[in-house]
């Protein structure tokens, strides 16, 4: 099965051997294999892992932290554009644990304010909070 991820941070990966994708859905987990339905589903900030043979014939698995994103499958093909792609080579956990709580401390400010909510802030503090916790559970596997 071939597979191709694009994302907007300039990460690119790609492979004409990959036996699986398993990715988190917005709805479920789900892993794709050869032959798969057609599908087009949203991805949710994850883990991604891609099961695949690399130059030396042998069996490799890869994970990936990702964001938003597109998964579609078509004629035993597997396109993913996806906001952030982040491989354990490029992973700083410090940064992120730091970038978790920073977002938890922005979001616990606003929960109880009697201010008026900035709501732009406290949607940029979730969406970091979510980018923190995926790479966080990307150091967990390695």
């Amino acid at each position: 099965m071939k597979l191709e991820i694009l994302s907007f941070n300039g990460k690119l990966f790609k492979s004409h051997t990959v036996t699986s994708v398993t990715a988190m859905t917005t709805s479920w987990e789900i892993t794709v294999l050869d032959h798969h339905i057609p599908l087009i589903t949203s991805l949710k900030p994850s883990v991604l892992r891609v099961v695949h043979f690399d130059e030396n014939n042998m069996s490799k698995e890869e994970d990936f932290a990702i964001w938003w994103g597109i998964l579609e499958v078509a004629h035993s093909s597997v396109k993913i554009l996806i906001d952030m792609l982040v491989t354990v080579s490029d992973l700083n956990l410090d940064i992120a644990e730091k970038a978790r709580i920073s977002a938890l401390e922005t979001m616990e400010k606003y929960k109880d304010s009697k201010d008026r909510v900035d709501m732009e802030k406290f949607v940029e503090a979730e969406d970091q909070l979510l980018k923190s916790i995926a790479q966080l559970k990307l150091g967990n596997l390695k």
